[in-house]
């Protein structure tokens, strides 16, 4: 797996920063549509494979980790003039420069690899470091967000200087790759600068519940979010205060990390925000996925229990969604649908295999496992999940997927042998950069260790350091997760199916959640209650009430409790988002691997209640409007048409590609540039009329989604699609005994002439030159044809002997050979 993310990004993104898995390419900053805050990570500096060059030692793969050094050494540069993140390149970069010194070190020692090296990546990160220091540069010593890598910060003309707010796990998570650079060079300013920052979050703490904000002015040292809690915006600043004490062996950090009263907000199996002033109080109603590494980090410090309590909420989740969804509630529903292959949870079962040596984790990490083969891997690496109920994709595939995920799965499965070097000699960064712990006797370390008075035992009373010797009994964690594993379900209810009845007559009214645009019932029960139904060509529904034309008061008060429920109905979903719908390319190459987010329609197939989908060819349609009449119904026929949004209504083209013959269609915005990224999914709305007519599916995708479809269909000149409302597994895509020849890519009409000559062979069965098992028979006639169309030709098919018993072996063989100089002509003709 490793090597199929590793040697695409080599292949076909480097020297990039990151690897774009759908479209095969690099990202390069500027290049392509911004994505906000996510793109400060990049900064044209190589960044996969810097992030990467420690698991590379880890991995056992010596050489590629010699060559990768030197292709940094030659290639990579960094006074670009370009602004980023300093936490994202101080964890990434700058802790990958000091990984991969600290493994070239240990394998220079050895004697057999890195010989020739003199300190090149060491000297790479104290410049670095330099270039990130500027940032510093504030009243509070707090870091500002955002440092020009060529120029520093300057104000406006270099884009900088201007923040006023940073967020806690940003000016707090740099004690360790500082600290390390400090030990590392002899150098103290880069320590005493994090020191600082943290000497500051911590003065700024609330004193009665000790707890920290999640967002903080960089000058004033107000709280500008109240909120606290172990996920984004704060999480690794704990992470740091524990392991900070772990590597520098410096009690004052321990002592932090323990008054931070983290009771508050690990409240087993859930992790809560709490507000710091009022910390009972739950500050929020969703978790979000980065306070997975929270049981690793309880592990650590010895507090196995409740490491694996919410572990196993967690896995509950995991196994629910397949992957962690970016946020989800405390009653574990989706609350953000995306998961960028986030390494956390596969940090978190290492650790707790490590303390328990219970196998039940190792199961957990074979689901893992199984998850990214089957649902994230694409041909060219592994695609972030855009949307975890339907399995659809987002062209991404962050550095740290490399830098963590790998590592964190290899040692799980690992015995010791496997491994290199002893990883207890080492602690792990929040982007597992291994730092060596001989750095708390490194020169000049004295100069930091604080006089700290001993600390209180109290704070210990509910840890220890030695898991052998606190659970004995391997059922120990089975007993504790046994009370949590119906958690997730229990709180997941399927609805009871609701029975609509006429409004006014004492009964249950029509429910905003129940209510369907193209239900002729429903829009009789909104005319009753005074509601209209209107259609906006942009693809959205307007509600209107007028309770004078209800059919009687009662109806009326139906319609403004209709009315109100649909207002919060609707709030809810632009911040959950409408769930999408999956279109998933099965055929060659591809073979399930790329998924693309689609909006459903409000018309046809619903491919939520359908547990097969729609599977087919695509074809352009012409026009390719779809607005008038279609000129090219032969080749729509029995295929799933693509059409260009705009000049009429969605409804109107469904109804033209229907009549057309068409299984399916897709709708490509025609605003260039559009993404699933950046703009909210709609559902296409029908033109105000019945849709009762339409009987296929139409799915929405927007330009930049569409354009992956109409390249595989431009490059591989066809493409075979399964519309359906979620992602199948990749293993059963294709037919069973399908044969390797018949996965080469041929075009329309070639499919549709050697669905002739497939036939002739079945024909021929009758003869004894030829004997085919029945389920291979099967299998290669009914090979290039969709689910529907065999199924209605096995229906229509009348009983008793067929054209084998009517028509001679000689006469079938002239047809084939006929068929088969046909087809030599049109390759010919073709090339």
């Amino acid at each position: 797996m490793f090597d199929h993310a590793y040697q695409n990004y080599m292949d076909h993104a480097y020297p990039a920063d990151e690897l774009m898995p759908l479209t095969c390419r690099g990202r390069v900053r500027g290049l392509e549509p911004s994505r906000g805050d996510v793109d400060d990570a990049l900064g044209k500096f190589s960044l996969t494979l810097i992030d990467t060059l420690d698991t590379l030692v880890l991995l056992n793969k010596t050489t590629e980790f010699e060559a990768a050094v030197r292709r940094v050494l030659s290639d990579v540069r960094l006074d670009n003039d370009i602004v980023v993140s300093v936490f994202e390149t101080n964890i990434r970069v700058l802790g990958g420069l000091l990984g991969g010194h600290s493994m070239a070190v240990m394998l220079k020692d050895k004697g057999e690899h890195m010989q020739w090296y003199q300190d090149e990546l060491l000297h790479m990160a104290k410049d670095l470091g330099l270039r990130l220091l500027p940032a510093f540069n504030t009243s509070s010593g707090l870091p500002y967000p955002r440092v020009n890598l060529r120029f520093g910060v300057r104000g406006p003309e270099t884009r900088t200087g201007t923040e006023t707010d940073t967020c806690t796990a940003c000016a707090g998570t740099m004690i360790l790759e500082f600290a390390a650079l400090s030990r590392f060079t002899g150098d103290p300013v880069f320590e005493i600068h994090a020191r600082r920052a943290l000497d500051f979050l911590w003065e700024k703490r609330q004193r009665n519940s000790n707890l920290v904000g999640t967002t903080i002015n960089i000058h004033s040292g107000e709280w500008v979010r109240r909120d606290s809690g172990v996920g984004a915006g704060i999480d690794s600043y704990y992470e740091y205060l524990l392991k900070a004490y772990i590597l520098l062996g410096d009690d004052l950090f321990l002592e932090r990390h323990f008054d931070a009263s983290l009771s508050y907000i690990s409240q087993p199996p859930l992790l809560l925000d709490v507000h710091i002033h009022k910390p009972l109080l739950p500050a929020r109603t969703w978790m979000d996925s980065l306070l997975a590494f929270f049981p690793g980090l309880q592990v650590l410090k010895g507090d196995i229990r409740p490491a694996i309590e919410t572990h196993e909420m967690l896995y509950q989740v995991t196994k629910k969604h397949n992957f962690l969804p970016e946020a989800f509630t405390t009653d574990f529903r989706v609350h953000w649908a995306q998961h960028p292959l986030r390494p956390e949870f596969a940090e978190s079962t290492y650790f707790l295999y490590k303390a328990t040596g219970d196998p039940y984790y190792l199961e957990a990490g074979r689901t893992i496992l199984d998850n990214l083969n089957r649902f994230a891997r694409v041909p060219c690496g592994f695609a972030a999940m855009k949307d975890v109920r339907t399995g659809s994709h987002e062209d991404r595939m962050d550095s740290f997927f490399l830098a963590e995920m790998f590592k964190y799965l290899f040692l799980l499965f690992a015995d010791a042998e496997d491994l290199p070097f002893d990883v207890e000699d080492y602690v792990f960064t929040t982007e597992a950069h291994l730092l060596p712990l001989s750095l708390s006797t490194a020169p000049h370390a004295s100069f930091f260790t604080s006089n700290r008075t001993e600390l209180d035992d109290s704070n210990f009373d509910w840890t220890c350091p030695n898991t052998r010797l606190l659970f004995p009994d391997p059922a120990f964690p089975r007993n504790l997760r046994e009370p949590i594993r119906s958690a997730v379900d229990k709180s997941c209810p399927r609805p009871p199916p609701y029975r609509y009845v006429e409004p006014g007559m004492g009964r249950p009214p029509l429910r905003a959640q129940d209510f369907m645009a193209n239900n002729v019932e429903h829009l009789e029960l909104l005319r009753r209650m005074g509601v209209s139904l209107i259609h906006l060509k942009d693809g959205r529904v307007q509600l209107v009430q007028h309770a004078t034309q209800a059919v009687s008061a009662v109806a009326a008060e139906d319609g403004v409790r209709f009315m109100q429920e649909m207002m919060e109905l609707s709030s809810q979903q632009q911040k959950e988002q409408l769930p999408p719908r999956a279109i998933q390319i099965v055929s060659h190459p591809f073979l399930g691997r790329v998924v693309l987010t689609a909006g459903p329609a409000q018309f046809g197939i619903d491919l939520s209640k359908s547990s097969t989908g729609v599977r087919g060819f695509v074809t352009v349609a012409e026009p390719y409007s779809g607005c008038t009449e279609i000129t090219n119904a032969e080749y729509v026929q029995g295929h799933i048409a693509l059409l260009q949004r705009g000049q009429c209504m969605f409804a109107e083209k469904a109804r033209h590609i229907q009549k057309a013959g068409a299984i399916g269609g897709i709708v490509i915005d025609d605003n260039e540039g559009s993404s699933s990224d950046t703009a909210p999914l709609f559902q296409m709305a029908g033109d105000g009329r019945s849709t009762d007519d339409i009987t296929m599916p139409l799915l929405f995708l927007f330009h930049k989604e569409g354009n992956i479809l109409l390249e595989a269909l431009k490059e591989y000149r066809e493409a075979e699609v399964l519309l359906s409302d979620k992602a199948r597994d990749r293993g059963v895509t294709l037919l069973p005994h399908t044969p390797p020849s018949l996965l080469e890519p041929v075009s329309l009409f070639h499919a549709s002439l050697f669905r002739r000559l497939i036939t002739s062979v079945r024909l021929s069965l009758a003869t004894d030159s030829l004997i085919i098992p029945p389920e291979e028979e099967a299998t290669a006639a009914d090979l290039t044809r969709p689910e529907e169309e065999r199924d209605s030709e096995d229906r229509e098919e009348p009983e008793g002997d067929t054209d084998s018993s009517s028509q001679s072996v000689d006469e079938l063989l002239a047809d084939w050979r006929e068929d088969l100089e046909a087809f030599q002509q049109m390759e010919k003709d073709e090339l």
